[in-house]
């Protein structure tokens, strides 16, 4: 899930190179409920009821559909991708109180709108993150929350020594096809390390829950973008205080991940 922007004066991400994703990992799967809710864990089903929620990255509108399951009254999911709006309007088209709109993280163009602003698996992938999240405070209403799930640097230590440079100097360059098939190879290798048991932190766990095609996908999303921060708890907080939110709270997701949540 990434934004990009369509002028060269803006900060940019990979939209187009997740577009590819969400073209090809399109449906919905009952175990996203579950990644959704360890990435929100400050918002549980019965906390979405009534609220106005903006999605900021929407991909493939698999985000915003939970929270307007759980009775959101409305959701306004948006990116900058054509693919990626394309299968979210699909994805969405069951709720009339859902907008999928072609937007960009850095500028959203609402203001004190939405009760609950979140961002799933975006913010680490954007040049300039500040302004992504100033924006997203924006368009929150005084007294409305703004929640991010991102990764982290603890225990992702051997991503950012090894494969994110992999990532860097070759990944992010080669065409995405390209990159779809040969994410096949390291996929194929997890999928056996998993069945093996190797691997103790709580991600890996849930890991191996996952069949071989939402493995893959997973895989692949590491391996396409251009830009990817792994960030320390503390680098995290200051960036939710540095946009203006108070009460920041942070949670520990699957041992790998941080996800953060504070109010206007």
């Amino acid at each position: 899930m990434s934004e990009n922007s369509t002028s060269m004066s803006k900060p940019t991400g990979s939209s187009e190179r997740f577009g590819y994703e969400w073209s090809h990992y399109n449906e919905i799967r009952a175990d996203y409920e579950t990644q959704f809710r360890k990435w929100t864990p400050f918002v549980g089903p019965d906390d979405w009821k009534g609220m106005s929620v903006l999605d900021v990255g929407c991909g493939t509108g698999r985000n915003s559909l939970w929270p307007l399951k759980y009775g959101a009254r409305e959701a306004v999911a948006m990116d900058i991708d054509d693919g990626s709006l394309a299968v979210a309007r699909h994805n969405l088209a069951q709720f009339p109180n859902a907008t999928v709109l072609k937007q960009s993280a850095f500028d959203i163009g609402f203001e004190d709108r939405f009760d609950i602003a979140f961002s799933i698996g975006v913010i680490h992938h954007l040049e300039s993150p500040e302004l992504a999240l100033r924006q997203m405070v924006k368009a929150a209403k005084p007294g409305g929350r703004v929640l991010i799930w991102v990764y982290g640097y603890e225990n992702n230590e051997w991503i950012v020594r090894f494969a994110d440079p992999l990532r860097k100097a070759l990944f992010s360059r080669l065409p995405i096809g390209l990159v779809h098939h040969l994410s096949l190879y390291p996929s194929a290798v997890l999928w056996l390390l998993l069945r093996l048991g190797v691997g103790r932190l709580a991600y890996f766990d849930l890991l191996r829950t996952f069949s071989f095609r939402h493995l893959r996908s997973i895989v692949f999303d590491q391996m396409l973008p251009r830009i990817a921060h792994y960030w320390r708890r503390e680098t995290v907080q200051s960036l939710m205080e540095d946009a203006g939110l108070k009460g920041v709270r942070l949670e520990w997701v699957n041992e790998m991940s941080w996800a953060a949540i504070g109010s206007k």
